[in-house]
């Protein structure tokens, strides 16, 4: 079986340690150097019939490691998404997480945009909407611009009145 990459374990320590015991998943001493680094990044918690059970994250980091990024988004994933109840410790066994880590961000055109490649962030300077790449379900540039407006309640604006970013995104699984 292949071994899972360091930011999943993160993810999985972080979700069950607050699950089970209500405490947060410390830094260890010895922390792998790949989690000191400083990136925003989202968590998602998947059923294993595909369905999501929860998904938090942030485009900019708020913390200096990647460490306490993935801990604390994985916590708010299990605990805290509006769209959800928070994760019961009976449903560990059946959770799969994986955690996407985003590059910085870039302003651009919407000519420059490719769902499959780039994440997707729209502002009017007070809302803003974000969205992964490589969304199975989103398959043109169109299609990824109305999902973003509609989270950011934009859907009225102009596009030439709205700012858009692209990023792009690794996923671990």
């Amino acid at each position: 079986m292949e071994q899972k990459h360091i930011y999943v374990l993160t993810a999985e320590q972080a979700v069950r340690k607050f699950v089970v015991d209500g405490v947060r998943l410390k830094k260890p001493e010895d922390v792998d150097e790949r989690l000191l680094l400083k990136r925003g990044c989202f968590v998602s918690l998947h059923l294993e019939n595909g369905d999501l059970r929860g998904c938090i994250g942030t485009i900019e980091p708020r913390f200096k490691t990647l460490f306490e990024e993935i801990v604390q988004n994985a916590i708010s994933a299990s605990s805290t998404d509006p769209r959800f109840r928070p994760v019961a410790p009976e449903e560990l066994s059946e959770i799969k997480v994986s955690v996407d880590v985003l590059s910085p961000f870039e302003e651009v055109t919407p000519d420059q945009l490719d769902p499959a490649v780039y994440g997707l962030i729209i502002s009017d300077g007070h809302r803003k909407g974000v969205l992964l790449p490589a969304l199975e379900s989103v398959d043109t540039v169109e299609k990824q611009i109305d999902i973003v407006k509609k989270k950011a309640r934009l859907q009225m604006v102009d596009n030439d009145q709205l700012k858009f970013y692209r990023f792009r995104s690794d996923r671990f699984e």
